[in-house]
């Protein structure tokens, strides 16, 4: 029998997230996936890019293990998805990973520290960390205000917030607890273009003391050099590039 793994302890490995010969298709169709090997290291910066339609939203929601593979071998730190049941997903996402969604999805019936702290309330092992660090209120606070966020805008309901505003709260909610793992689809949408560079330094500065992977999609090809490595989707996908399965 193969070692036990639990969705709260994935194996350790070198790799953040390691892909093989890994499908996606949508019911019985035309794979939209097809990529034969994807590593990305503990601790890495990548900046993930295509077309719109090309599939990124779709591999994001594989690797956060919202979507399943059809087929083949999708790792996520150490954790074999594809071998979760649905609540034990659940608990591996919330416990270990930070998504910073293209629409936001805040609670606007919560305040904008509150909206930070959800992820604390949904992984106890997140609120623990994130007490060590001073104070969960404390932390919330702290990321708010690197991130740009103005002092006078935490106390706002968030709603009252600007949409770029409501992005840096989203970005905070998904870095606090020092998940091991960010996914942030497209993340700079909503800030003016001398905005969006202030905003990746701050962000890849908060993975860089947490020691989290950074797996970073956008159109805006300019904040490339800002990561360790770029990927075209079109350039893995075989499903786009013709290569034999």
């Amino acid at each position: 029998m193969g070692s036990s793994r639990t969705a709260s302890q994935p194996q350790a490995t070198d790799a953040a997230v390691s892909l093989h010969d890994m499908t996606f298709a949508w019911s019985a169709g035309v794979p939209l996936l097809d990529i034969s090997d994807l590593h990305i290291s503990r601790g890495e910066r990548v900046f993930l890019h295509g077309p719109s339609g090309s599939g990124k939203s779709t591999l994001l929601g594989l690797l956060g293990g919202v979507l399943s593979p059809s087929a083949g071998r999708l790792d996520v730190l150490g954790q074999d998805l594809s071998g979760l049941g649905a609540r034990a997903c659940d608990r591996f996402r919330a416990d270990n990973l930070g998504i910073i969604f293209q629409m936001f999805n805040l609670l606007p019936y919560l305040s904008v520290r509150d909206n930070v702290l959800l992820s604390c309330r949904f992984s106890n092992s997140r609120a623990l960390r994130t007490e060590a660090k001073g104070g969960m209120a404390a932390e919330a606070d702290r990321l708010l205000t690197v991130l740009g966020l103005p002092e006078e805008a935490l106390s706002r309901p968030v709603v009252a917030l600007s949409v770029g505003q409501q992005q840096r709260v989203a970005a905070a909610r998904a870095l606090i607890g020092q998940p091991e793992l960010i996914i942030a689809d497209e993340p700079t949408s909503a800030l003016d273009a001398d905005r969006r560079g202030v905003f990746v330094d701050l962000l890849s500065e908060e993975c860089a003391l947490s020691g989290a992977t950074l797996v970073f999609v956008s159109h805006d090809l300019s904040l490339s050099p800002s990561f360790d490595r770029t990927i075209s989707l079109n350039d893995i996908n075989r499903t786009v590039t013709g290569e034999a399965g």
